[in-house]
């Protein structure tokens, strides 16, 4: 071979031996060994059996406690309980749909009302996905006001959930203090983000299958970071939810929503004249009169026309929702509000 092909080959083969290096350099370590098998669920993935899902091979389960300031997963008692009895190791994740910090403190606020009286084996997570029009800036601040509130109220330590996109493009330091619960599919290892060192969670799969489910669910894996030093009770907490007051409100309406009455409200807000509220104005409403709603697609509604009438956004309908694609509803559909 001539020299100048030789010497071509060398280089090439250092050039290819570097950029294999690089990338190798990319993948984001776990913090420790990732032995144990997780799961993620909510109402979604409907009655489990969670003996089977022992049984199958998992050693965690994350269960959805609520979303914004005013859901609650209506089986996250009885996933907590029948996990519990299984043996499984929990933690809890809230979906945050916060728009200031504000909104923030009172969904963390939420959040640990739901989880009064628990006893979970590891760390509280912050599942906060969708940012609207909110500046990186501004999401950061809302992430650190609910991560700090949930951890003064509960004395627990605390996980962020998040993908791996926004783990690079969004979150600053401050909010990289907190230990990392990343999310990538179709990789063996999630990809270095210049925020965190290594992570404690990887979601490596939407669509995974588990006896005991029906249907898919999401596949973690876990390493020994994710779990709490001790497991004592979440203290229970009185609770009022925030609710901003939006064109065509009136108290009446508002407190015939949350199942409560114009009297209670009126004295729990200070307002003197109950015909006299503004667009804008935040109320405080008893946490025992939050009822859930749902509405059933009809022919010819939009997702928008939805959240326009119940005086909500797109994206928080998407979001407590699951929606990938907010322009695809079908007829039948149960949306909540």
């Amino acid at each position: 071979m001539h020299k100048s092909h030789r010497r071509a080959l060398a280089l090439l083969t250092m050039l290819c031996l570097t950029l294999s290096l690089a990338l190798c350099a990319q993948a984001l370590e776990p913090s420790g060994e990732p032995a144990r098998r997780g799961i993620d669920v909510s109402e979604w993935q409907g009655s489990i059996d969670f003996a089977r899902v022992r049984d199958a091979g998992i050693e965690i389960v994350y269960i959805r406690a609520g979303a914004g300031g005013d859901y609650a997963d209506p089986d996250f008692r009885t996933n907590y309980e029948n996990a519990k009895a299984a043996g499984l190791k929990i933690g809890f994740y809230h979906y945050v749909t916060a728009r200031s910090s504000a909104e923030a403190e009172q969904q963390a606020r939420y959040f640990v009302s739901l989880i009064g009286g628990t006893v979970p084996d590891c760390r509280l997570a912050m599942d906060f996905e969708t940012f609207g029009s909110l500046s990186r800036e501004q999401t950061n601040e809302i992430a650190l006001v609910f991560l700090e509130t949930v951890e003064q109220l509960t004395g627990k330590s605390t996980v962020v959930y998040t993908d791996a996109y926004n783990a690079r493009a969004v979150w600053n330091d401050a909010v990289a203090e907190r230990p990392l619960w990343v999310a990538q599919y179709g990789v063996d290892t999630p990809e270095d983000n210049g925020k965190w060192d290594s992570w404690v969670g990887f979601q490596y799969s939407d669509r995974g299958r588990v006896d005991g489910i029906r249907g898919n669910v999401d596949l973690d894996w876990f390493t020994d970071g994710i779990l709490l030093g001790e497991q004592d009770e979440i203290p229970h907490t009185q609770h009022h939810i925030l609710y901003r007051v939006r064109r065509g409100d009136t108290l009446w309406r508002i407190a015939r929503r949350y199942g409560t009455t114009v009297e209670k409200l009126a004295e729990l807000n200070h307002i003197a004249d109950p015909n006299r509220i503004f667009v804008g104005q935040m109320l405080e409403i008893p946490s025992k009169s939050i009822v859930p709603v749902t509405y059933t697609v009809k022919r010819g509604d939009t997702l928008w026309g939805i959240a326009r009438r119940y005086h909500t956004t797109v994206s928080q309908l998407a979001g407590i929702n699951h929606i990938k694609n907010p322009n695809l509803i079908y007829v039948g559909q149960t949306i909540k509000i």
